[in-house]
């Protein structure tokens, strides 16, 4: 009988929380190369990347320590995570210090999108837009699939969602209090470190995404029917590729 519990607890706990971190790897890794596209269109970067963006280049500069985009990322994840701790104080949960994990592994997932889009680097105006906008659709894109995973939240999400618990803003408004500071914070460190505004990390792009992300992202949840399916999927040893296709088929 403990054999076949401890089975039962195998199939219906174990696997499909291993099968949900595993699509929310996934979905990690199609907002960072969202992400990284924005960055890359040098139009202007998305909201979240600004302020790594600005580091990232002073550090080029010898103005703060050498760090990729993507650690600078992991750096200002863990500076919302204590921001949300202080906000909180006893309300916060201890769990939501898994924003640290998740946050590690979207740094990792921006070098490596950072690496693979290298050769992206558009020279015309209509080529800027295109990446720009190429990179503010998968972000979103990333975004929808994330949500759905059901696990921990960014901490770019936990921010806003820990002003709305202790102020009642609907979390769309202070989503945007928390963007504008990122923004805002960014502009400052632009003439903290090179004394001029940098376009290509607060640029016509960067309004474009803070205004098409969320619009995207809510076109998108009507179609995302398949990728619940797929979390509700149950991986097994035979049938892996084949029944995954066949369930999303059905």
């Amino acid at each position: 009988m403990n054999v076949k519990t401890n089975q039962f607890t195998v199939k219906y706990r174990i696997i499909p929380f291993v099968w949900q971190h595993l699509l929310l790897v996934l979905s990690l890794f199609v907002m960072t190369l969202g992400v990284a596209l924005c960055v890359r269109s040098d139009f202007g970067s998305s909201v979240i990347s600004t302020i790594p963006f600005v580091m990232t280049l002073a550090g080029s500069d010898g103005y703060v320590p050498t760090l990729t985009i993507g650690q600078y990322t992991y750096i200002m994840n863990f500076v919302l995570v204590g921001l949300q701790i202080l906000v909180l104080r006893r309300r916060f949960e201890p769990v939501q210090l898994l924003q640290l994990l998740i946050g590690f592994v979207f740094g990792y997932l921006l070098d490596v999108n950072m690496w693979l889009t290298d050769g992206i680097a558009p020279a015309s105006l209509a080529g800027k837009a295109v990446a720009q906008l190429a990179g503010c659709t998968v972000l979103a894109l990333g975004i929808s699939l994330e949500v759905r995973c059901g696990s921990v939240t960014m901490p770019g999400e936990g921010m806003p969602a820990a002003i709305c618990m202790v102020s009642g803003l609907p979390f769309a408004k202070a989503k945007i209090i928390v963007d504008i500071s990122l923004v805002a914070i960014a502009c400052l460190l632009m003439y903290v470190y090179f004394d001029r505004w940098l376009w290509q990390v607060v640029g016509p792009g960067t309004l474009f995404a803070m205004i098409y992300v969320g619009a995207a992202v809510r076109f998108f949840d009507p179609y995302m029917g398949w990728f619940d399916r797929v979390l509700c999927y149950r991986p097994g040893l035979r049938r892996y590729i084949y029944g995954l296709a066949r369930f999303i088929r059905r």
